[in-house]
């Protein structure tokens, strides 16, 4: 009889063969002229340096812990498995973001030389190329996954299973713990990368726009390239780890609760074949991402659209017939719960689309206000962010109601639980392209700063510009995709870890009015506030070392502005990458360590509280940063267009300052937080039981 979890490692394979070939496609393109080809391999090298640098710091990291937990399974706090697991997760969630990084480096002066013949021909090569990064991503997912699960389930077929638990509860137990070596790697590369790419984009732009009145991606500015590697270690390889992290953990999370929910192998076997049904969805829509002649944004995004909602169509379809064969008509409840997640993410992103480009009210509005300096632009940029939480809030809030009661939460709970993590699959499940409209972006970008620095006709810079412009409006719709995903899934693995401390024979007191609980939730609904104060304050003092060095260059240089010498490019990445990998480590390990010492001090009733606490805050607290972040970028895209007294305008420079607020809200605080609730739930799981038998409250 035909097992149909075999079609998890036949979706990998799929994925990763699919990424090839257009991986191989791309490097086909022309490469442009001679200087387009070395500006491209001068941010080639500057990325592939500041990754070397950041794996081999975050390698030291997983040394470190996997002693640590070595030795706890040795004390019989983990089961032997977990170490391992969390090698391969960060492993894997490392390399699907270098993968990513090494194509988007290759793409962008392809994507500019693409550009000189049509926009359609610039949008494939940097579609192509975040294709790469999200088939990439779900491929090496399922590989991971398919690994371990047909792994244990031979290992427990010949040895006894832990705390006498059956073998699939074993095997689901064991894979979760994966997730914690996937979230701590994403969390490093979103942080690190963040703060690399912000800083960089920033000194770049208040010393080169604002103080010299200068071109963006002018290549007397120092710190150009720095901005262009910072895309790719930041926006590529950073979020390509995260959204790993996001998608191998709702997949763990929704089978460990499918064995709570009693749903035994067909709760397992749901999820994972579900995320290979999205993989050959995906890669179909792909196929449906053109466009025609028109530089305009509404032309490019309708293109992108067309792909993603196909891929959506297809999940929806193929969903019905899996729930339906898998696991009975009695729990067909399970696929509604699986288009409730797909509609949740559609929504999610139009709404994040309409706060953020600048073809609605709310982005033109922050850039009216430019007209009044950047302080009114700050306020309103502020404004939209906040606003923007409402609808968001709402359409999860409906899906958390909706997929529980669906899924036969009013009859058994456990279901119900089941059903919400099912929806958090059914929302990434089409992750391979969603992905790609996203990573899409940095290439664009990337781009345009190629034909600007290559002195390429102005038509080119158009459409480079109308594809950047894009681009920043779907990084916006798929951070806060990811952010969607990420409190569904934040969720799933509370509810995991009730179980794995009920399975340790713990019972807990979860009542609102319990002290621990309490305190734990006030601890919680802090600690985003308190990361994102760590990491806005690392990108300024990043940023500061930048300015201070273009400033130098700009004064010590002879002949720089006037183009008739070359400035120090290498230098201002140098300081980028060491301020990245210094600033990083405090807020990586703030995750790892708070839940552990809540647990510790407050009891495990504390550390759910926790859990509670910081996945609302840090979901409304990203939303907010995203959204404002984006917001403030494409309200000054919006003026460069020639809108209120266009480049060099006073509303314009107010509108860069506006940008530059924004720059660590959009791409190094607000996506770090759906990893920060994220790992603490991981974290919660793996230490259960050391947390238990060494708490202060028994």
């Amino acid at each position: 009889m035909f097992d149909p979890l075999l079609l998890a490692p036949v979706g990998s394979i799929l994925a990763l063969g699919f990424a090839l070939y257009l991986a191989l496609s791309i490097l086909r393109k022309d490469q442009g002229n001679e200087k387009m080809r070395e500006i491209a391999q001068a941010v080639r090298i500057g990325a592939q340096a500041y990754l070397k640098r950041q794996y081999l710091g975050v390698a030291i990291f997983f040394i470190a812990v996997f002693f640590i937990l070595l030795f706890m399974a040795f004390k019989g706090y983990l089961v032997m498995f977990v170490p391992f697991a969390f090698l391969t997760g960060g492993f894997f969630s490392g390399l699907s973001g270098f993968i990513g990084m090494s194509i988007a480096t290759q793409s962008s002066n392809r994507t500019a030389a693409a550009a000189m013949k049509s926009l359609n021909s610039g949008l494939r090569v940097a579609f192509s190329s975040g294709a790469v990064m999200g088939l990439v991503v779900v491929g090496l997912g399922l590989l991971d996954l398919s690994i371990w699960y047909y792994f244990l389930n031979w290992y427990y077929t010949g040895h006894p299973t832990p705390m006498g638990i059956d073998k699939i509860g074993a095997i689901t137990s064991t894979m979760l713990c994966f997730g914690m070596g996937a979230s701590s790697q994403a969390l490093f590369a979103r942080v690190g990368g963040g703060i690399f790419t912000k800083a960089a984009d920033v000194g770049a732009d208040l010393v080169g726009k604002v103080e010299a009145g200068i071109p963006e991606d002018d290549p007397r500015n120092p710190a150009v390239i720095a901005d262009n590697v910072g895309d790719n270690v930041g926006d590529v390889a950073g979020m390509g780890a995260d959204l790993y992290e996001s998608y191998v953990g709702s997949i763990v999370a929704t089978s460990a609760l499918g064995v709570a929910a009693g749903l035994g192998l067909a709760g397992v076997t749901v999820p994972m074949v579900m995320a290979a049904v999205g993989v050959v969805s995906s890669i179909i829509g792909t196929f449906f991402v053109k466009s025609r002649e028109e530089a305009s944004q509404s032309v490019l995004l309708a293109a992108l659209r067309k792909g993603v909602f196909v891929s959506s169509f297809l999940v929806a379809v193929i969903s019905y017939f899996l729930v339906k064969s898998t696991l009975g008509v009695e729990h067909l409840g399970v696929y509604w719960s699986v288009l409730v997640g797909l509609v949740a993410g559609v929504l999610i992103g139009l709404s994040t689309e309409y706060y953020t480009s600048s073809g609605f009210k709310p982005t033109r509005f922050i850039a009216e206000q430019s007209l009044t300096g950047p302080a009114t632009v700050i306020i309103a940029g502020m404004a939209v962010g906040m606003m923007s939480t409402a609808i968001p809030v709402v359409i999860v809030g409906t899906a958390i109601l909706a997929s529980y009661f669906l899924a036969g939460g009013a009859a058994n709970p456990n279901m119900g639980i089941y059903g919400i993590s099912i929806s958090a699959v059914g929302m990434l499940s089409t992750l391979g392209i969603t992905l790609a409209t996203d990573a899409y972006g940095p290439v664009a970008d990337n781009a345009g700063g190629n034909a600007e620095m290559s002195h390429l006709p102005p038509e080119v810079r158009k459409r480079t510009d109308a594809l950047d412009s894009l681009g920043n409006t779907t990084a916006a719709t798929g951070k806060g995709f990811a952010i969607g995903s990420a409190a569904l899934t934040a969720l799933a693995l509370i509810a995991a870890y009730k179980d794995q401390v009920f399975l340790y024979g713990k019972e807990m007191n979860l009542s609102l009015m319990s002290p621990n609980v309490l305190v734990g939730l006030f601890i919680g609904a802090m600690l985003p506030f308190f990361f994102c104060s760590m990491t806005m304050r690392a990108v300024g003092r990043a940023a500061g070392k930048i300015v201070m060095e273009v400033r130098r260059q700009f004064k010590e240089i002879i002949g720089l502005m006037e183009g008739k010498a070359k400035p120090d490019y290498a230098n201002c990445v140098i300081i980028a990458t060491a301020a990245a990998q210094k600033e990083m480590i405090a807020p990586s390990l703030l995750a790892i360590i708070a839940p552990i010492l809540v647990g510790i001090l407050a009891g495990v009733e504390a550390e759910v509280g926790l859990l509670c606490g910081a996945t609302a805050a840090g979901f409304v607290l990203a939303i907010m940063m995203a959204n404002s972040g984006g917001a403030w970028d494409n309200a000054k895209k919006y003026i460069e267009e020639g809108n209120h007294g266009g480049k060099g305008s006073p509303a314009h420079k107010a509108g860069v300052v506006g940008d530059t607020v924004g720059d660590p809200f959009k791409d190094t605080s607000g996506p770090s937080l759906n990893i920060l609730i994220k790992l603490m739930s991981m974290v919660s799981i793996v230490f259960a039981s050391f947390v238990i038998r060494n708490s202060f409250f028994k």
